[in-house]
């Protein structure tokens, strides 16, 4: 006999789910079977497996050891034996992946300002991650133990691109990844980005389109439905001429997008903008290309940037990546929606190189 008290890390899930991850070796059919034969029971009471389990609630499971062992996750089962659940690979990215800042947390959500060059996500299986060294955090915190991450796992609700840095959304416990998933499906919370960009923009613009992604070179291409800005910059006409179709139909393979910027401050002798950019959509390289697209590259960026500008701050500045940072995210009051994160403000602060950057050629000291 096993009896299992539902913690923080499993609430919320549906029962039979968590069976499934529990015993993740066994069939749904073997699961339901032991279900309608009391064989597993929850709060000591005969269960469906469609319940939503709460923190605090007791599964039993009467199985033999065997049995047990026989469907057992590995995880699990070399609990069992007595054998340690191996940790190695979040300890050792907790300890190898430098200047993460942690900036807010909450019993279920961890928000953390990620340094240019670190991967939200493995790219590769050899990789190590932030979505490692959040679980790493967590253990070295002593906010979860090794057993916990048999049916959950900690892990990043949002992705930025390795060279972009700022605010990462981590999901602590089931409840917290539900709440930001839906959060973000919905847009009901706002993404700010701060950029620097070619070109002088004077005016707050919101501007759609339709991205297309190509996985061969990872990269993507915009179609605009409309071109509404004004600019100095001289590429502005040429990218404007080359995007004619203003009604832009949707095809197979892209993506409608929005994208929402405002002027923070302009430099004319550098002919820069330093740029404030509301993400309402989040897809691959969307504002990168976005901005591109308009005439308004930003710097430093290798992939839709322009080669001399980034260049000549390569060699003053020692820039190797695009200026961008997830500098903000607002929250909607509604408790009931987002809990303790209801109204407020997350800020994350730019990284050295780029504050130096923004102070010097704009006299802002973000």
């Amino acid at each position: 006999m096993k009896e299992i008290t539902i913690k923080d890390n499993e609430a919320g899930k549906r029962l039979d789910k968590f069976l499934s991850q529990y015993l993740s070796k066994a069939s749904t059919g073997f699961i339901y079977k032991m279900l309608r034969k009391k064989n597993i029971v929850l709060n000591g009471k005969k269960a469906t497996g469609q319940e939503k389990l709460e923190n605090g609630d007791t599964v039993t499971l009467w199985l033999s050891d065997e049995t047990f062992l026989k469907f057992a996750n590995d995880r699990l089962a070399r609990a069992e034996r007595g054998e340690e659940i191996s940790v190695t690979e979040f300890t050792k990215a907790y300890k190898s992946i430098k200047g993460v800042e942690v900036i807010y947390e909450t019993k279920d959500v961890l928000f953390v300002n990620k340094p240019v060059g670190v991967l939200t996500q493995k790219a590769e299986q050899g990789d190590t991650s932030l979505n490692e060294w959040i679980v790493g955090y967590l253990l070295h915190e002593k906010t979860i133990e090794p057993e916990s991450l048999i049916t959950f796992r900690p892990s990043v609700s949002n992705r930025l691109d390795r060279n972009t840095s700022g605010i990462v959304i981590c999901a602590k416990t089931l409840q917290g990844a539900q709440m930001m998933a839906k959060g973000l499906k919905e847009r009901t919370f706002k993404k700010y980005y701060r950029t620097v960009v070619s070109g002088i923009i004077d005016k707050s613009e919101e501007i759609s389109g339709y991205l297309t992604k190509d996985t061969k070179t990872n990269t993507v291409t915009i179609r605009k439905v409309e071109v509404d800005y004004k600019s100095t910059n001289e590429n502005s006409n040429k990218i404007a001429e080359n995007n004619t179709d203003k009604t832009a139909l949707k095809s197979e393979d892209s993506s409608y997008i929005e994208t929402a910027y405002s002027p923070v401050s302009t430099n004319a002798k550098w002919n820069l903008t330093y740029l404030e950019v509301e993400l309402r959509t989040g897809k691959t390289h969307q504002i990168r290309a976005h901005l591109s697209s308009i005439g308004h590259p930003i710097v430093g960026d290798p992939k839709y940037g322009d080669k001399n500008v980034n260049d000549s701050f390569k060699q003053t500045y020692g820039l190797k990546g695009q200026l961008l940072h997830c500098y903000r995210l607002e929250f909607p009051d509604d408790p009931e929606a987002f809990g303790d994160l209801a109204g407020k403000e997350i800020i994350a602060p730019l990284y050295s190189k780029f504050r130096n950057l923004v102070l010097d050629k704009f006299k802002i000291n973000d």
